[in-house]
């Protein structure tokens, strides 16, 4: 296995409890945190949804407050203006419940809730954050992002309309509940944007500069589960084995990237996110396949490895690389993957589009280097 004689650190401190109706262990896990008040952050959709009223069912021991004021692609404003809510309810637990948004959400409030400054930009950057957050709980809705296991938050900040990170072991949940009943009401553009997002995170993962063997096991195995599951899971949304199997897929891909990184996928998909406020996994499903294109002679045995996994048949790496590609550009077309035009994108801001995506803090996990031309090369091949 490549990779076996690289150095690494692993900490995994998320305790997951996996597997249908899982949710009913809430009550237990919050008697054992000694958990009294709890601030349930999520968004309007997952009420809407009835997802909930399921939580609520299992509250009824405690005293709760929700907050549902997170918008997807969450901003430093939803940061504040739970924190807000927090403040005033003074909570001695975090519960998030659904995709990235609310989870992420949960993870800046929890910072700004235990940390010295009111100003969720202070915490932006690698550790930042110096010491645990409030006790958390991470109930994920989607299969996709894995912020049910990684340490870090992405927020977009207001003032420039970019995405920024904050990366430190202090957000990792304390406990994921991941119940993949709580799937099943994901419209299909978001299993779709979901699922790719999950696929990406492996793809990213497994072909970062910092992968290494122990984040390759993970990478690889949540490829597998992805590719046969993701196309029932979006044309049977009912389905619960490959619900589930998404779900796993998912959460093994964030332990993967949280311990490797993404690459420069993410750093198009983050500026593309944070300039017109567009889904997280639909911006990473349209690049995709033009970042790997780009990459390709930097890692064509990985490639052509994801390839096989994808069930394709190939002579020599060369073109088994090419056809993981193609293969994700069809996958693409099947998930009805919209184009990069339909989410506002624009030719006159490639310049500012390309700056942020150099300044992202996993730019130089990309297999290849990229420089701001690089990106500024690629957002016109996709235009």
């Amino acid at each position: 296995m490549k990779n076996v004689m690289k150095e690494f650190s692993f900490e995994q401190p998320t305790e997951l409890e996996f597997g249908p109706r899982k949710i009913d262990v809430l009550p237990e896990k919050l008697d054992e945190m000694k958990i009294e008040k709890l601030l349930v952050v999520t968004d309007k959709g997952i009420e809407k949804a009835g997802i909930l009223d399921k939580i609520e069912s299992n509250l009824d021991k405690i005293n709760y407050k929700i907050y549902n004021g997170v918008d997807p692609n969450p901003k430093d404003l939803h940061v504040e203006e739970g924190t807000e809510i927090a403040r005033e309810f003074d909570p001695d637990g975090i519960l998030a419940l659904g995709g990235g948004s609310p989870i992420d959400c949960a993870k800046a409030i929890g910072t700004l809730m235990s940390g010295d400054s009111d100003d969720i930009s202070e915490y932006y950057g690698k550790e930042t954050v110096k010491e645990e957050i409030l006790p958390f709980i991470a109930v994920p809705t989607t299969a996709g992002t894995g912020s049910e296991v990684t340490f870090s938050s992405v927020i977009t900040d207001s003032d420039s309309n970019s995405k920024k990170s904050i990366r430190s072991p202090f957000l990792a949940p304390d406990v994921s509940i991941l119940d993949p009943e709580l799937t099943t009401s994901l419209p299909k553009s978001l299993t779709a944007y979901s699922g790719m997002d999950a696929f990406t995170h492996a793809i990213e993962a497994y072909t970062a500069k910092t992968a290494t063997a122990l984040t390759n096991m993970f990478a690889l195995s949540s490829m597998e589960l992805i590719i046969e599951n993701i196309e029932k899971a979006f044309q049977e949304p009912n389905n619960m084995e490959s619900r589930t199997s998404m779900l796993l897929g998912s959460t093994i891909a964030g332990i993967a990237f949280n311990h490797s990184d993404v690459a420069s996928v993410h750093c198009m998909a983050e500026s593309l996110g944070g300039k017109y406020d567009a889904p997280h996994g639909l911006c990473n499903s349209i690049i995709l396949p033009y970042m790997m294109k780009y990459n390709m002679e930097y890692c064509p045995e990985k490639y052509a490895r994801v390839a096989g996994i994808m069930g394709y048949e190939y002579d020599t790496v060369e073109q088994g690389a090419m056809k993981a590609v193609e293969g994700i550009k069809e996958l693409n077309e099947k998930m009805e993957i919209p184009s990069i035009d339909e989410i506002g994108f624009r030719e006159h801001d490639i310049e500012e589009l390309a700056e942020m995506s150099v300044n992202n803090l996993s730019n130089e996990s990309n297999p290849r280097e990229m420089k701001k031309e690089d990106y500024v090369r690629l957002f016109k091949k996709m235009s």
